[in-house]
Parts: C-alpha cells; structure tokens; sequence
C-alpha cells in the first residue's frame, strides 16, 4: 500500500480484512471502493445517486448501482455484507437514522466516516465571524454544501450510546495525522467502525 492514499483512506483499509464483501453508500467516484477491491480483494459494490460519479467508477471497472439509500437497502437481505461503508456520505443523507439502520442490518459491521462540525476551526468561525464555518473537512460555502446534518463526534457517540450500536473501533483525524488526544476539538474527520 502506497504512502499516496489519504489518510482517512488507509485507516479504513486497515479495518476491513482481506476477501470480505463490502457495500460502499454514497461511492461518490469510486476511490476507495477501487483501493479495497485492489489491496484487500474484497467483493466490492458501490451505491451512488450522482450519475457523473458512476460514469467514473465504470471507467473504473467497478460494479455500481444508481440508488438513493435514502429509501432503504430492500433489496439486501441481512448480513449480506461484511462490512457497509457510509464514509463522507451520513451527513448527506436525508434521514440518517434509517440509513444507518438499514446500514446495521445489511452489513456485520459498519464504517462510518464524517467531518467533525465540532473542530476548533468551524467554531472559532460561528462563535467570532458569525458565519457558517469552511473548513478542509467543511470545504463548502453555506449554498452549496452537499451536507445536510452537521454532527461532531460527541453527537454520534451519544446517538451509538441512545441506539445501542457498539463502537468497535475509532480514528480521529487532525490537521496533520491522528488527533489522539480531545478529539471532538482538534479532529476534522471521525471514524468508526461499529455493529449491532
């Protein structure tokens, strides 16, 4: 594995075990499905609702399907997949509670991967501009963000706690590799990796 894979990329890699199926919600273009079927050789499939971005994967020669996981996953039965992977994708969602229950019951584990609304940069903006906070993992102007939710760690740790999933595994990503310590401040990115 190349030192050229983003970071949030390599630790995601790093949880998923070599030969396991996995569905990627909201493949976006199919970076980081394209990195597990290629390092870990798993049976990979993608749902994305932009068409330009499955054109991309198709290039790529990934198996993906056009589907908003806004209306459930039907069609999986439960536990189909070693692993669901919502990287980037939760906070886009219109109903998150669904999607990461439908996620729970079609994959044995979950990854989960969004900006952290809490870091230190987007409150310094709220609390001394005022203004809705860009930031590398909110790189976005208030009228064109994709984001529809805006949590911080704290917020999906206690929403794990409320729904009884169990956080098997964390990473917290900073300006400048891991934030080990006060992660809902100094993390851009949070990572979990959890299961029913």
């Amino acid at each position: 594995m190349g030192y050229d894979i983003k970071l949030e990329y390599r630790i995601i890699l790093d949880w998923i075990k070599k030969d396991s199926s996995v569905l990627d919600l909201g493949c976006h273009e199919g970076e980081l499905l394209s990195l597990m079927v290629r390092e870990k050789n798993a049976g990979a499939h993608g749902i994305e609702i932009d068409e330009q971005a499955i054109y991309k994967c198709v290039e790529l020669g990934l198996s993906v399907s056009h589907q908003d996981i806004d209306n459930g996953l039907s069609e999986y039965g439960d536990r189909t997949f070693d692993y669901v992977i919502l990287n980037q994708s939760l906070q886009q969602v219109k109903k998150p509670g669904v999607v990461l229950k439908e996620s729970l019951r079609v994959g044995k584990e979950v990854v989960i991967g969004f900006p952290n609304f809490a870091h230190y940069r987007a409150r310094f903006q709220i609390f001394f501009m005022g203004k809705t906070p860009i930031t590398p993992s909110l790189p976005y102007e208030w009228y064109e963000t994709p984001n529809l939710h805006f949590l911080s760690i704290c917020d999906f740790r206690d929403y794990c706690q409320r729904q009884d999933i169990r956080i098997k595994r964390t990473a917290y990503i900073g300006n400048t590799g891991i934030a080990g310590i006060f992660p809902n401040l100094l993390a851009q990115t949070g990572l979990f990796l959890i299961s029913k």
